[in-house]
Parts: structure tokens; C-alpha cells; sequence
């Protein structure tokens, strides 16, 4: 069975066109990269124990320490990664929603690899709002399709 993932992508309208929000991924294999380092705010869950909505609420919250904002999620649908991995993502209306910082979530890794020293590092170690133009180039490859399937919605 392959391995999901549910995720929000936070849209609005701004002056100069409409933006997303995205996040960096943390950790010392992206952190020197920028196109296609980007990811929605999402994570793995269970379908038999757990809804895709709920879950992709509950990965937002742990991945950048805020609630995502309320309102009527629209479901974009599921995409395939080449790997096999599947995620479904929807999508909020972000306008208006203030945060306040982020506080992103942490994982272990044992780094340098085979140093037998295990380092914390953060899940995300930047979210911030960019041009859907923008978003297809920064975003991981098996995620640029859900920015078609934003502007379908």
C-alpha cells in the first residue's frame, strides 16, 4: 500500500496576483537548496484510522505550530509522486488569517550520516506567502500539479 500524505495549501488574493503559502524543508539535505525545496505544509496519516482533512489539519499544526484558519476546505484531490507516494491536499482561503510566528516542528536524524550522533533539526525552517509563478519552481516536483488544481477550483 502506498504511503499518504493530506495537506492544506493556504491561498489569497493579493496586489500583485494570487500567492500560496509554502515551507522549506528543514534539515541538512535541503538546506542549501531552493528550487524544488518547498513543500505544502502536509504529513503521513492513515486512512484507516484517520480522515485526509483531519489529518492535513493536524500535520499543518505540527509542522508550523499554528492551526491552520478556519473555513470550508475545498479538496484539490490526490497526486501521485514518481516515487509511488500519495498526497491529497486541500485548500483554504488564507486572506485576512494572522498567525502570529511559527513555531516549527523538529525531527531527528543521526548526522553526519553514520557518525552515530543523533541531531534535531526543524521540519520547516521557513513559510512564507509567494506568487503562484513563483510556487512552481520552489515547490518539490509532484506537488506543481496541485497549483493547476488550485486554479481549476
Amino acid at each position: 500500500m502506498p504511503v499518504r500524505s493530506a495537506g492544506i495549501l493556504l491561498h489569497r488574493v493579493a496586489p500583485g496576483g494570487a500567492e500560496v503559502l509554502i515551507a522549506h524543508m528543514g534539515g541538512p539535505f535541503w538546506a542549501r537548496r531552493t528550487e524544488g525545496a518547498w513543500s505544502i505544509p502536509k504529513g503521513e496519516y492513515d486512512p484507516a484510522t484517520e480522515e485526509p482533512l483531519a489529518a492535513a489539519r493536524r500535520e499543518f499544526r505540527e509542522e508550523l505550530g499554528v492551526d491552520p484558519p478556519r473555513g470550508d476546505a475545498v479538496d484539490l484531490g490526490e497526486f501521485a509522486y514518481a516515487s509511488g507516494k500519495r498526497i491529497r491536499v486541500f485548500a483554504l482561503d488564507g486572506a485576512g488569517w494572522d498567525p502570529g510566528p511559527f513555531a516549527y516542528g523538529t525531527f531527528a536524524l543521526e548526522w553526519p550520516p553514520r557518525s552515530g550522533r543523533i541531531q534535531e533539526f526543524p521540519e520547516v525552517d521557513e513559510a512564507r506567502w509567494v506568487a503562484v509563478g513563483e510556487a512552481r519552481t520552489l515547490l518539490v516536483k509532484g506537488q506543481r500539479p496541485v497549483l493547476d488544481a488550485l486554479a481549476r477550483a
